[in-house]
């Protein structure tokens, strides 16, 4: 066994998301010298089970084993049939696998991402599940920088909390590119309301969802946000006109009243 290549594999599989627990197994396998072996991977997403199913190649001039892809069967809770994607390995950045369950569960994931010629770009990706390709996975839609998605800017429309603190705003940001639906928190008249958050790179927006998980009309929810400036900045306005009214201008002194007082005698 190429002890080299398997340190290697390893880290790989460590860094597509898979942990540790499959280095013994890894190692096992490597040592039979197959052709190629497959490796399993269990795991669970709130009521959500994902069973990761992983391809290695012996190469036919080396004894050197490549990580090709890995096949993701998810089962729903409330979903009798098992859904199917099979995720390839890339030179560049690869999905890991919570980002192939985000990816799964219909979100969008932002990724850099290598073409053919080896050059490195940015994309958010996400599956089409109206349309399938020959190899049986569903169609993976990519909306590239030229595309003109700012998440950034979709935010601002809204009146979240996080954005206000540049620690929790770049935390927020980071966690929606991975495709997580993401907890924020949303200011209306006042109050503090937690609301769930998605990208949605296609529309060029966010999806907006309540504590049971139903989805909130983006319109009302950029109309609460410009109510919520409104108020702000009615707010700012009676707080000026106040101090205008409580001050008389500044105090004449004694001596330009006399003058005042003589020069209309």
């Amino acid at each position: 066994m190429n002890e080299k290549n398997f340190e290697y594999l390893r880290d790989q599989l460590k860094y597509t998301g898979f942990g540790d627990t499959l280095e013994s197994e890894l190692k096992e396998k490597m040592q039979k010298e197959e052709p190629n072996f497959t490796l399993t991977h269990n795991a669970q997403y709130g009521n959500d089970t994902a069973t990761a199913t992983l391809n290695f190649n012996k190469s036919k001039e080396s004894d050197l084993y490549f990580f090709n892809s890995y096949k993701v069967e998810l089962q729903k809770e409330n979903s009798k049939e098992n859904l199917e994607q099979t995720f390839y390995i890339n030179k560049g950045s690869n999905i890991t696998m919570k980002e192939a369950y985000n990816l799964m569960e219909g979100r969008s994931v932002n990724k850099d991402l290598t073409n053919k010629e080896g050059e490195i770009y940015n994309s958010w990706v996400q599956i089409d599940f109206k349309q399938s390709e020959s190899n049986g996975n569903f169609k993976l839609n990519h909306y590239h920088q030229n595309y003109g998605y700012d998440l950034e800017a979709a935010l601002s429309k809204h009146p979240i909390k996080e954005l206000e603190t540049p620690k929790y705003k770049e935390d927020l940001i980071n966690s929606l590119k991975k495709g997580n639906l993401q907890s924020a928190t949303f200011q209306k008249g006042g109050n503090e309301i937690k609301q769930y958050i998605e990208a949605s790179p296609q529309f060029k927006t966010i999806n907006i969802y309540d504590n049971n998980m139903k989805r909130i009309d983006n319109r009302k929810a950029q109309e609460e946000k410009q109510s919520e400036s409104q108020q702000t900045s009615e707010k700012q306005s009676s707080k000026k006109q106040n101090q205008t009214a409580d001050d008389d201008g500044p105090e004449v002194p004694k001596e330009a009243k006399k003058k005042k007082k003589s020069q209309s005698m």
